[in-house]
């Protein structure tokens, strides 16, 4: 009787355990784990919805204020370049700014792209010297003073000129960048010439004749992203450092952040640029 007594015992404590089991730990159904998953879902897909906009939205305003910061400006010396004389004219169309030359034997054309946040303007000295050697030289203004967003820009230009039998374009910085791209595309470019500058895509077989003028001083130039692309320039270009000169002496703009000092002045330095240009155009 002991033992049945202690077998009982035992049987009524454990169904009395697995009856407060089954109360405390109730099976979860299928359906509810299967709602709980699809209002997580909902949840992530929520907070997603909300994350992107925002993100959007602070991209888009960082960019608002970069793009209507304060861009270099032309000094007096390249605004006095603006002024025609007997041996060049001067046009601004509101869309570029034209230096035609008296005399142009050759019919040659030279587009030029401006550097990234620099009036177009501030080239005005440079492309004028070219319009004094006989060159046709156009500027193209930028949108917000970058190429990016008009890089197809020369198009115009060639379309307005049929005059012009051999045409070159060339660009500062990010203007060189934009400028490389475009001839890569029209093959009535025969030439780019890179200012503080360098291809961002392979042109070693396009067949374009190519200048690249860099200076000694600049500071701005990520050397190591040059020699890195120097397999990107076209089989026979022709390499030029500039003694003493810097990034910003290309144009006649002012100082530049991050620029080193330049020993020559900015005229002097644009004067050398169109000796090489000139140069390499009729070599």
């Amino acid at each position: 009787m002991g033992a049945i007594s202690d077998a009982h015992g035992d049987m009524e404590t454990g169904l009395s355990g697995s009856v407060q089991a089954y109360h405390a730990s109730p099976a979860v159904p299928d359906w509810r784990i299967g709602e709980k998953s699809v209002s997580n879902t909902f949840m992530k897909k929520k907070k997603i919805k909300i994350i992107i906009p925002a993100v959007v939205a602070v991209i888009v305003g960082v960019l608002f204020i970069y793009l209507l910061a304060g861009n270099h400006a032309a000094t007096d010396e390249a605004r006095a370049a603006l002024s025609p004389t007997e041996s060049v004219t001067v046009e601004d169309t509101g869309s570029e700014i034209i230096f035609t030359p008296a005399e142009n034997p050759e019919g040659t054309g030279f587009v030029f792209y401006p550097g990234g946040k620099v009036d177009a303007e501030a080239y005005a000295y440079l492309a004028r010297g070219l319009a004094e050697r006989g060159i046709l030289s156009v500027i193209v203004k930028m949108p917000f003073d970058l190429a990016v967003f008009n890089s197809n820009g020369a198009k115009s230009v060639l379309e307005a000129h049929p005059e012009i039998r051999s045409w070159y374009i060339g660009g500062h910085s990010l203007g060189g960048v934009m400028a490389s791209g475009y001839a890569a595309k029209d093959e009535r470019i025969l030439g780019v010439a890179f200012l503080a500058s360098y291809p961002n895509s392979d042109l070693s077989g396009s067949g374009l004749r190519a200048l690249s003028l860099t200076a000694a001083n600049d500071g701005v130039l990520n050397r190591e992203k040059y020699e890195e692309a120097l397999p990107l320039f076209p089989a026979d270009t022709v390499f030029y450092d500039i003694e003493g000169g810097n990034r910003a002496g290309f144009g006649s703009y002012g100082a530049q952040d991050g620029d080193g000092a330049a020993s020559i002045s900015s005229a002097a330095q644009q004067d050398i640029a169109v000796g090489q240009i000139m140069e390499w155009i009729r070599g």
